[in-house]
């Protein structure tokens, strides 16, 4: 789906100009998103297999939530929404921990140059995953997994196939920030 987004200079600064998420990408304009990573008291963390077909690293596993922050926007409202779209959940705002800013640069192809800014957060999830709803066109599936075998999957890429390619340090901040927590 397009939408409009803000656009950021290299910085993470608003420029004041918007443009459709589309032409974001076709031109490799840097625009905001928002990470949510869930996790359960138990040392469990929320991922999910993105939809076959994203136009970027579908079937890979990735964030428990992500999506673009619409132009004007504010980041919490943007987590909010997301997470109600793509797995059906209601939280309230005070559960969301943001933990971080993180940039992103993926070159996919001459006409898809993916540059952004996540805003990312951390939240605990309180309901069984059996009451989670997947959005159908964004999430192929959901799963539990324990943050040790999630570290271990991800820090060293050892399963670069199996998980989007963020950078090991984004992965390892997630980690950490979920283990002060535990």
């Amino acid at each position: 789906m397009d939408e409009l987004v803000d656009i950021l200079d290299a910085n993470g600064n608003f420029t004041g100009k918007t443009a459709m998420k589309s032409e974001a990408h076709r031109k490799g304009w840097f625009h905001p998103t928002i990470h949510v990573w869930f996790y359960t008291k138990n040392g469990k963390i929320l991922i999910q297999q993105r939809a076959k077909n994203k136009d970027t690293h579908p079937l890979l596993w990735d964030v428990s939530v992500a999506g673009h922050i619409g132009a004007g926007e504010s980041i919490e409202n943007s987590a909010l929404r997301e997470i109600q779209e793509e797995i059906g959940l209601t939280v309230s705002p005070q559960m969301l921990e943001k933990i971080g800013k993180f940039k992103s640069e993926h070159t996919h192809h001459a006409d898809l140059i993916d540059r952004e800014y996540h805003h990312t957060f951390i939240c605990e999830l309180e309901v069984p995953i059996s009451q989670l709803q997947k959005q159908e066109s964004e999430v192929e599936k959901l799963a539990l997994i324990s943050l040790l075998k999630f570290s271990e999957e991800t820090w060293g890429m050892a399963n670069l196939q199996k998980y989007v390619p963020h950078e090991p340090s984004y992965y390892k901040t997630i980690v950490k920030e979920i283990k002060k927590r535990l």
